[in-house]
C-alpha cells in the first residue's frame, strides 16, 4: 500500500481531489481511499493499492501545489532517529556566508555557497576554498555573527523538542561549524552535533579546517550508524536542502527537503514548501495538541 499525505488548502479541496483522483486513475493508480486526519490541523491522507511514491508527489504538485507531503510504501509511525542538516534547515541562514559578511566577502562567499549547495560544486573544495578566504578574520567574529545574525526557523525547537519527547534521538550533522553548531544545538535541544572545526590560532582564523571534513558521506553515515544503535527497523527521519543532503535524506525513511534547492527536492519522499517545519510532525500524525512548544 502507498500513503501519501499533505498539509490540505481547505477552498476547492473537493474539486482538486476530484481532479486528482481521475488522473491517478488514468495513470493506473487508483484512490483506495481519501480521509482527513484528526490532528488538528488539515492534513489529507491518499492512499493507493499500489503505485510509486514518485508519482504519487507528481500528483501531488500537480493538483495541490504549495503544499507540504509526505509519501510513503508502508504505515507511517513516529521515527526513533532524527537527524537533521543546521544551515538553511534548522537556522534561517548559512553560517558561513555571514560570517564572510564580517570580512567584507559575503557576496563571493555566498556565491560559492549556492553553486555548491544546487550541486554545481564539488562540496568539500567549495568548503575549503570558503575557509581560506577568511583566513585572518578575528575569532570574536564568530561569536559576534552568532548573536547578530543566526536565528532558529520557525518551528525548529518545536520539531526537536516534540520527536525527543516521542523517544526519538536528534541528531545534528552539518557541513557547518561546531563554532555554530553547538550553540544551535543547544539551543534547539539535539543530543549530538557533527560537523567541521575551523581552525584558530593567536585569534585569528587559519584559512584552514581542523580534522577531518563533514560532508555527504558523513551526514548519511551518521544516519546508519544512529538507526543500528536503535536496533533493526527503527525508522528516521531527515531534513536538508541541498545537494550534500542527498544521501542522508535518500536514505531515511522519512527524508524531507525544506525550502530545497532542486536537487534535494527531487530526491525526497517529504518535502516542506509552503509552512514551517511543524508541518512535518502534522504529517507524521503527531496531533498538534501533543507538540511541545517550550
Amino acid at each position: 500500500m502507498l500513503i501519501a499525505r499533505l498539509i490540505a488548502e481547505m477552498d476547492d479541496l473537493e474539486t482538486r481531489l476530484d481532479a486528482a483522483a481521475d488522473a491517478f486513475s488514468a495513470n493506473d493508480m487508483p484512490l483506495a481511499s481519501a480521509a482527513m486526519l484528526d490532528v488538528g490541523v488539515p492534513v489529507l491522507q491518499l492512499t493507493f493499492n499500489d503505485g510509486a511514491v514518485g508519482a504519487a508527489l507528481e500528483g501531488i504538485d500537480r493538483f495541490f501545489a504549495p503544499t507540504d507531503a509526505l509519501v510513503c510504501n508502508h504505515e507511517i509511525t513516529v521515527p526513533r532517529v532524527f537527524v537533521s542538516d543546521m544551515d538553511s534547515t534548522m537556522i534561517g541562514q548559512e553560517c558561513i556566508d555571514e560570517l564572510a559578511d564580517y570580512a567584507g566577502l559575503k557576496e563571493h562567499i555566498a556565491e560559492i555557497t549556492e553553486r555548491a549547495m544546487q550541486g554545481e560544486l564539488d562540496f568539500e573544495s567549495a568548503l575549503r576554498e570558503r575557509v581560506g578566504l577568511l583566513a585572518g578574520l578575528d575569532e570574536s567574529a564568530i561569536q559576534r555573527c552568532l548573536a547578530e545574525r543566526i536565528t532558529p526557523t520557525p518551528g525548529a525547537r518545536t520539531l526537536v523538542q516534540t520527536l525527543k519527547a516521542n523517544g526519538a534521538r536528534c541528531v545534528l550533522v552539518t557541513g557547518g561549524f561546531h563554532h555554530f553548531a553547538d550553540a544551535v544545538a543547544d539551543q534547539l535541544g539535539f543530543d549530538r552535533v557533527v560537523g567541521n572545526r575551523l581552525g584558530v590560532a593567536d585569534g585569528k582564523l587559519t584559512g584552514r579546517l581542523d580534522g577531518d571534513i563533514c560532508h555527504a558521506g558523513t551526514k548519511k553515515s551518521v544516519l546508519e550508524d544512529e538507526c543500528a544503535n536503535m536496533g533493526p527497523g527503527a525508522h528516521s527521519l531527515a531534513t536538508g536542502d541541498g545537494a550534500n543532503d542527498i544521501p542522508m535524506i535518500e536514505a531515511s525513511t522519512y527524508g524531507f527537503a525544506y525550502m530545497a534547492k532542486p536537487k534535494a527536492r527531487g530526491a525526497a519522499n517529504g518535502r516542506v514548501d509552503r509552512g514551517d517545519l511543524t508541518a512535518i510532525l502534522s504529517l507524521l500524525g503527531i496531533a498538534r495538541k501533543d507538540w511541545v512548544d517550550d
